[in-house]
């Protein structure tokens, strides 16, 4: 009888960690798509100081282009203008993946994103800063369909060529 009493209990405190888990794993979740949805809000409303709150120090942000990785101050000095006169960019996300370190202040994400070049994929991590989510890096990437990546590998080629000779000059050794 004293067997089956430990077991009930520790078979309890097992079920009771494993939900603690997991509802703490859904808050951070929650957590996570309330600050990236905002996120996405504050920009399209062109609120420049709650956008880049939500960024953490050593924010980077990975644009489109080849030649379009900035850390926080070079990413607010491009997007200053575009703020500015209102000119600012909205992305509606479609669908999201996130997870999670196993000590749960560090967490990366993959979305589908709505946006004015169709769909495209954003990429990025996050780290808990005093209780907070705060976005560490971003990518954004444009989705190209496999039946037509021959095509896009033709339209920029000559300018890849470009910068592969420029990136090649001088490559990590």
């Amino acid at each position: 009888m004293k067997k089956l009493k430990r077991n009930i209990i520790l078979s309890l405190l097992l079920f009771t960690s494993i939900s603690l888990f997991s509802q703490h794993t859904n808050t951070s979740e929650i957590d996570i798509n309330k600050t990236l949805n905002q996120w996405h809000k504050d920009v399209a409303s062109a609120d420049f100081n709650t956008y880049f709150d939500k960024t953490s120090n050593s924010f980077v942000f990975v644009g489109t282009d080849a030649k379009e990785v900035w850390n926080k101050k070079q990413f607010k000095d491009f997007s200053k203008p575009y703020f500015d006169k209102k000119e600012t960019w909205n992305f509606t996300p479609l669908e999201r993946n996130i997870y999670f370190s196993k000590t749960d202040n560090i967490a990366w994400f993959d979305e589908l994103l709505d946006t004015w070049m169709g769909i495209c994929r954003g990429s990025g991590v996050l780290t808990k800063e005093d209780g907070k989510w705060k976005i560490s890096h971003y990518v954004l990437s444009v989705t190209i369909p496999n039946e037509d990546i021959k095509k896009v590998i033709n339209v920029k080629k000559e300018k890849d060529s470009v910068l592969l000779n420029n990136y090649k000059a001088k490559a990590i050794k």
